[in-house]
């Protein structure tokens, strides 16, 4: 994993809006960190995440890459929106498996950047975890700031 230390801390107000995603709280994808350049969130593998071969579904995967994308390409305070996510599934996650997601930035410029997400589970088969999806993700950086003073009514959404 990851040594987050190596990356700034982010305005405290602008983790928690980035930490706030229906859809993940939907699929109780529940983040760790978020810091400028690099995220990573954890999802346990519940039956209800399966797919019909009994195995974590791609989808979900997907879903947990998605977000912590958002999450690391917006770490900044500048609302940036997916260009193009390419993910290659190693590995299976199983039943009971812990997922745990890092998002790290790779480059930035004023207009796009480019991310490495890897994904890997622990579990009982693999208590020292196993890569099991890894992606490489671009955004498009709007150049909208995100708003995370409590007078803002509304801060940018998209992704």
């Amino acid at each position: 994993m990851t040594d987050e230390s190596r990356f700034e801390p982010i305005d405290p107000a602008l983790a928690a809006m980035l930490a706030t995603d229906p859809v993940a709280d939907f699929l109780g994808i529940r983040f760790e960190s978020i810091r400028a350049g690099y995220a990573r969130a954890t999802m346990l593998v519940t039956e209800r995440l399966l797919n019909a071969p009994g195995t974590a579904h791609g989808g979900v995967m997907m879903a947990l890459v998605d977000v912590v994308h958002a999450a690391v390409s917006n770490s900044h305070g500048t609302l940036a929106v997916a260009q193009d996510v390419h993910t290659e599934f190693l590995n299976a996650g199983s039943l009971g498996d812990t997922m745990v997601c890092e998002g790290v930035e790779i480059n930035r410029t004023g207009r796009t950047a480019v991310y490495r997400i890897d994904v890997h589970a622990f579990g009982e088969k693999y208590p020292d975890g196993r890569h099991i999806a890894t992606a490489l993700a671009r955004v498009f950086r709007v150049g909208t700031p995100w708003v995370t003073t409590a007078a803002a009514d509304v801060a940018p959404t998209g992704h």
